[in-house]
């Protein structure tokens, strides 16, 4: 009988506890309530993420009734719920409207640190201050706290847009260091300038890079240093780079690739000597292409004598390429020898293959040396 007793006892408190967890937990998953729905926007401004989670509900015949009602209330209003006497309205419907950004940005100029955000609006009839708060996972607006703003900008809205039925977060407008993000609902847009420090976020990036695996490659140097010297910044720094793509330990390389890149930042440091005697390492070491390329370069820099010499450099050891024919055309070219360029530029014509796509250019090459013009 005890036995029956404590058996029957023990089931008791089972199914008990079974019940009260189904109680607790057993809420199947439903599509967001009110006709809303859930949604994602995101997009990298340079290296950033920056991403919008939000509902999205629906004007539903309601024109001219949202904005300065209960809907999407003006200023700040104690909403009769939560801990706030003075809430902003929550850009949205449901949770919070969050925000959340992978690296330091600038909004309408200000600066907001990388994190996760709820994002809230304080509404007039003809502008909107923009919320960022510390508190992302509250219900809405309800407990909003002005203690736990992160930033605050004061935006123009736009009205008498096309009517949005369904409210949605958008970016325009890219650069590759800006966008705009707007919310749009109703006929009211609702826009915010977002700008990263891109340069500066491509180097702090190359800087972890290298330290992880990414980095056991000399590779990795040449990239990073070929940014600084492509964007005429940090220069120092990229000369370092380009050292360590020659010298670091198992894996610097001399070819004329990494040589010539480290030769480029002596010449900008005004150190001209080291770079030319650098430059007669590398050169013997350039591929068809590479001299090729070298000599354009030259010539953009307007050193014709120079891409001359590369360019009869590459003729003499690859002379049955078209490649280094044309590098002779627009040598010969840059220093008036049109007749002498005409006679490569035929050559070229007659190496290269049938299909090729340089052929037009070729083509247009000998037509205006036959007219005594400069190709390049």
């Amino acid at each position: 009988m005890q036995r029956n007793s404590f058996f029957k006892l023990s089931f008791s408190i089972l199914f008990f506890c079974c019940y009260s967890l189904n109680q607790v937990f057993a809420q199947l998953t439903t599509p967001p309530n009110g006709g809303n729905t859930k949604a994602t926007v995101s997009e990298f401004i340079g290296l950033t993420e920056v991403k919008v989670i939000y509902n999205r509900p629906g004007v539903k015949g309601r024109e001219g009734k949202i904005y300065g009602t209960s809907i999407a209330h003006f200023g700040f209003v104690d909403q009769h719920f939560g801990f706030s006497k003075s809430a902003p309205w929550r850009a949205g419907a449901n949770e919070n409207t969050i925000i959340s950004i992978s690296k330091d940005v600038k909004i309408e100029g200000k600066t907001l640190p990388a994190g996760k955000y709820g994002l809230f609006m304080a509404l007039s009839e003809n502008e909107t201050t923009v919320i960022f708060s510390k508190n992302y996972d509250s219900w809405g607006s309800f407990y909003y706290d002005p203690k736990e703003d992160a930033l605050r900008v004061t935006v123009k809205q736009l009205k008498d847009q096309p009517l949005v039925e369904r409210l949605k977060f958008e970016f325009t407008d890219q650069t590759e260091s800006s966008a705009v993000l707007s919310l749009l609902w109703e006929k009211w847009k609702i826009p915010m300038k977002i700008e990263v420090d891109l340069i500066n976020d491509q180097l702090n990036t190359f800087r972890e890079e290298i330290r992880s695996d990414k980095g056991f490659t000399h590779l990795a140097f040449v990239q990073a240093a070929k940014y600084c010297l492509e964007k005429n910044v940090n220069l120092e720094e990229g000369l370092f780079w380009a050292d360590k793509a020659i010298t670091e330990s198992y894996i610097g390389t001399s070819n004329f690739t990494t040589l010539s890149l480290k030769a480029k930042f002596l010449e900008k440091l005004g150190k001209s000597e080291e770079a030319k005697e650098l430059m007669k390492k590398a050169i013997p070491l350039g591929t068809v292409m590479e001299l090729h390329q070298y000599g354009k370069e030259l010539l953009q820099a307007k050193k014709t004598t120079e891409a001359l010499e590369i360019f009869k450099l590459n003729d003499s050891k690859n002379p049955n390429d078209y490649v280094v024919k044309m590098g002779m055309t627009r040598g010969l070219s840059a220093i008036g020898k049109y007749q002498d360029a005409l006679k490569y530029a035929k050559s070229a014509l007659t190496l290269m293959p049938e299909n090729s796509v340089e052929k037009p250019k070729v083509e247009d090459m000998i037509i205006k040396l036959s007219q005594g013009k400069d190709v390049n």
